[in-house]
């Protein structure tokens, strides 16, 4: 098939798949995605306006925002700002928190501190993560938060104020992602990206979604800690040649039985339609 031929063809199947999804009782629930005015180029507008309608049919809700780094182009959707639990992604701000503590002498990290570091980044072990929080200084941590683009976080009086009881945005998980690759020193940035590209296969999800050919990392988090035991399904991380762009996904899947398996598809198709062969 000439190559003018596939680009018609192509054209064509794009309109069809819109239209489908457009039609959906689902995806009427609000107005079609207008991307191409937004900064992005013709075919990543398209596919973030793709993803947006594909998250409109899924359970429950979901919290997305797209960043380009080199443009400064952003795709926040309506929930981009709606507060959901951010189950284990505020152990990325914690990372921050404990690198910048100790680049600045205020903390000295042993290697065990490191190796319980790695743990909850890699893996997302949550008794590492409690091990840090309470040796250096637990609820303080949080009021550093803000400083590193988490400015939506808050916690309830409901519920303890620790790093698995947070609530927070799409924005919010955008902002510290972006933090962390402008903002910090390149000898933490270097590493945090590198655990992140790295994490255990339980994190291969999410932003992993966007293929190998995206080069992606990501932290992801996910707890059925809704009041009515259904989950909360959320992923961070970038995505591309140089870390450009960063996605979030913070998915209230209001689903009990299955609703793990639930977020996780969510949030991966989504990564997948926006990234999957964009990168050749």
């Amino acid at each position: 098939m000439k190559s003018s031929a596939r680009r018609v063809l192509s054209s064509v199947l794009s309109t069809l798949l819109l239209a489908a999804l457009v039609t959906s009782p689902v995806a009427q629930a609000g107005p079609v995605p207008i991307v191409e005015q937004t900064g992005f180029d013709r075919v990543l507008g398209q596919r973030i306006a793709r993803a947006e309608l594909y998250a409109r049919t899924r359970p429950g809700f979901a919290g997305l925002v797209v960043h380009d780094r080199k443009t400064g182009a952003a795709w926040r959707n309506a929930h981009s700002d709606t507060l959901i639990w951010a189950c284990s992604t505020p152990k990325l701000a914690m990372a921050v928190d404990l690198l910048l503590r100790d680049g600045s002498g205020a903390i000295e990290l042993t290697d065990e501190d490191r190796a319980l570091m790695h743990a909850m980044l890699n893996t997302s072990d949550n008794d590492a993560a409690h091990t840090l929080w309470n040796r250096y200084g637990g609820e303080d941590f949080a009021s550093r938060f803000p400083s590193y683009g988490m400015t939506d976080m808050r916690f309830t009086d409901e519920h303890p104020h620790h790093w698995g009881w947070i609530l927070t945005t799409a924005n919010d998980l955008d902002r510290l992602m972006n933090f962390v690759l402008e903002k910090l020193p390149a000898q933490h940035r270097d590493y945090l990206v590198g655990e992140l590209r790295a994490v255990d296969a339980n994190q291969q999800w999410g932003v992993w979604g966007a293929g190998p050919a995206a080069k992606p990392g990501n932290k992801n988090g996910w707890s059925d800690d809704n009041d009515d035991g259904s989950w909360l399904v959320n992923t961070v991380g970038f995505v591309g040649p140089g870390e450009r762009y960063t996605v979030a996904v913070m998915n209230n899947t209001q689903v009990i039985d299955g609703g793990f398996e639930t977020g996780v598809e969510t949030t991966t198709r989504i990564n997948r339609i926006l990234f999957d062969g964009y990168f050749g």
